[in-house]
């Protein structure tokens, strides 16, 4: 299910947006948009909704890296990072 993509059909949300963690390189954009989340929600524009796609080898049985490929090849395409809704 798309969760971020249908709260971003209501009015309230004022920032939505989806990231990773599941390998370095996404991770300053992933603490960038916590914070902008707060900043939002500190200026009173609205209710946040930040989205994270991580990995759980233990649950999935495979090994760390391969779980965090997965993530790559297999969730990235199907659930795209990025804003999907923005303040105004």
């Amino acid at each position: 299910m798309r969760v971020a993509e249908l709260l971003a059909t209501l009015a309230a949300p004022a920032y939505i947006t989806r990231v990773s963690v599941a390998k370095p390189k996404y991770v300053g954009k992933a603490a960038a948009a916590v914070k902008r989340a707060f900043q939002t929600q500190i200026d009173r524009k609205g209710f946040s909704f930040v989205e994270m796609l991580s990995t759980c080898p233990t649950n999935w049985g495979m090994r760390p890296a391969d779980a965090a490929n997965w993530v790559e090849e297999k969730m990235i395409p199907y659930y795209p990072l990025g804003d999907i809704k923005v303040p105004e």
